[in-house]
């Protein structure tokens, strides 16, 4: 999901993290707060999509400054309405520059929302149907260091292919592990990284 740089931890909060967040402030929240979290909440998984979907080829860090013009834009990540956007609705999306004003994202989006709705149609919630890639269990890789976690896996690989055949559009094998490692799929925390721990099975914070 990034560009993995090894960075020191920050001395003034007295923990170590993993590398990637930097000095960004936006960054580290989300990687405290936020990242390898399990999630099951399917409108909050609508929301990682959506996010990861326009993340594919930038940086994560562009796309979360934009996050709350992206929740504007997209009305809540709510994917019932989402769905019913009109041409002239995407149109105007293709001139907010409060977001990123990709034309086959934008409208890859409304696509994304249709089929979200036809799984959670299918297996009564995009939940059931998501985690049942990594069999409802966090996989935990403990990676070392950054240069030892992966950008994809056999799991991301299947899910991609599945989407793909279910019509979502940018859900690369890349794209959709990272998606895995947002909402806690699995825990590519680094080791020494505080989080690592309170996201172990079973000691959850």
């Amino acid at each position: 999901m990034f560009t993995m740089v090894r960075q020191a931890h920050h001395k003034m909060d007295k923990i170590y993290r993993c590398g990637w967040p930097g000095a960004n402030e936006q960054m580290i929240r989300y990687h405290d707060k936020e990242w390898g979290t399990p999630c099951h909440n399917d409108k909050k998984l609508f929301e990682y999509i959506v996010l990861d979907t326009f993340q594919a080829g930038l940086s994560w860090a562009i796309v979360l400054k934009k996050r709350e013009n992206f929740r504007k834009a997209f009305v809540g990540f709510d994917p019932n309405k989402v769905v019913g956007f009109s041409e002239n609705r995407l149109k105007d999306l293709l001139h907010n520059s409060g977001i990123i004003r990709n034309r086959l994202k934008i409208y890859g989006t409304v696509a994304n929302a249709s089929a979200f709705l036809n799984i959670k149609k299918e297996f009564s919630s995009f939940d059931k149907y998501i985690w049942g890639f990594v069999g409802c269990k966090t996989i935990v890789n403990s990676p070392r260091k950054a240069s030892n976690i992966a950008s994809c896996s056999k799991e991301s690989e299947a899910m991609s292919k599945d989407l793909k055949k279910r019509g979502f559009k940018f859900v690369g094998p890349t794209i959709c592990y990272a998606f895995m490692q947002g909402i806690g799929m699995v825990n590519d925390h680094e080791t020494k990284c505080f989080r690592y721990k309170q996201l172990l099975p079973g000691v959850l914070k």
